[in-house]
């Protein structure tokens, strides 16, 4: 039986992950830390869980709890992903994997000498939407592909023009960059897992509007092992009520177009013309990779598909792109 703690409380577990880790077999939540106790005894309470810490250190040593989910800010991810490691218990590590590629490889070393495994919440390795991707793909219905196009434009959040009170995730110092470190890693990671590695890339980055100091507009072009091209735009200061969430892949026999956050439907353009692909999630959307995660630690299944040896190569592209 698998008997987690939680690191952070925040958002993130409300709903996308937190119920998960009680939902899959063999698995449950025993403990929740966070540095406002209130609030961490509020989120314990609410969810039914028995212990809550303000202290890391307390959660990580507490007896019962046998594996880490660490859903701080990026961070902090590298302290209690190796914290956890050295005390002999597995960690599942938000994404971004850590503020920076050095410190993903620090906590990948630490996982080859001690022995225990890290993985990261790139999830959407396992959804059924991205998997149909995939199976296209695989099954060859584009042919050769040649290219592949990320467009994502999205206005200014409200909380970015209050420059007093300003979100994390627009913090370099919390978040290692900013909501391109936070939304292009899982655009990124995806790509790693439908491709395989990138071998080379070039970005510029730019702050354009001033709202924050970290970069507010991107822009990128690389290349797969494989010979696929492929570049990219982010936009954090679009115009108001626009919005692009785009990833485009171009064969020999066809095109292919689908978005990473919105789940619009799968598009595909071919010689026999047009067709529509579409793919709930379910309720706790990391539900399936938190199951892959469980059932491998209880001995039960196969390696899971996101891990620190396959998201650390995201942080290496996002810090080459942002020089």
């Amino acid at each position: 039986m698998i008997h987690w703690g939680f690191i952070g409380c925040g958002n993130v577990t409300e709903k996308k992950s937190g119920p998960a880790f009680s939902k899959v077999d063999g698995s449950d939540v025993v403990a929740v830390m966070r540095r406002d106790v209130n609030k961490a005894k509020d989120y314990a309470q609410r969810h039914g869980i028995g212990k809550w810490y303000n202290n890391a250190a307390d959660l990580i040593n507490d007896p019962l709890v046998n594996a880490v989910y660490v859903a701080t800010p990026p961070s902090t991810h590298a302290e209690y992903a190796i914290a956890a490691m050295r005390a002999g218990k597995p960690v599942y590590v938000e994404k971004p994997m850590a503020a920076s590629y050095e410190e993903c490889r620090i906590m990948n070393q630490v996982s080859v000498e001690t022995g225990i495994p890290c993985f990261v919440a790139y999830y959407r390795r396992t959804l059924p939407y991205f998997l149909r991707v995939k199976q296209l793909i695989d099954d060859g219905i584009l042919g050769e592909i040649s290219t592949v196009q990320i467009r994502f434009a999205i206005p200014p959040y409200a909380t970015d023009y209050d420059r007093d009170n300003l979100p994390w995730r627009v913090k370099k110092e919390l978040a290692g960059a900013g909501y391109f470190y936070d939304l292009a890693s899982h655009q990124f990671d995806l790509l790693d897992f439908l491709f395989g590695e990138i071998e080379h890339v070039q970005g510029f980055s730019e702050n354009r509007v001033g709202l924050y100091e970290v970069e507010d507009t991107v822009a990128a072009a690389f290349r797969f092992k494989s010979g696929v091209l492929g570049s990219g735009s982010w936009s954090f200061v679009a115009p108001k009520d626009t919005r692009t969430d785009r990833i485009e892949f171009v064969g020999t026999k066809g095109k292919l177009t689908f978005s990473t956050f919105d789940f619009s439907p799968i598009i595909l353009e071919n010689t026999s013309g047009i067709k529509e692909f579409k793919k709930d999630n379910p309720e706790n959307i990391q539900f399936y990779l938190i199951h892959q995660i469980v059932n491998y630690l209880n001995g039960k299944g196969d390696l899971p598909v996101s891990r620190g040896d396959t998201a650390i190569r995201t942080n290496y592209i996002m810090d080459k792109i942002l020089g």
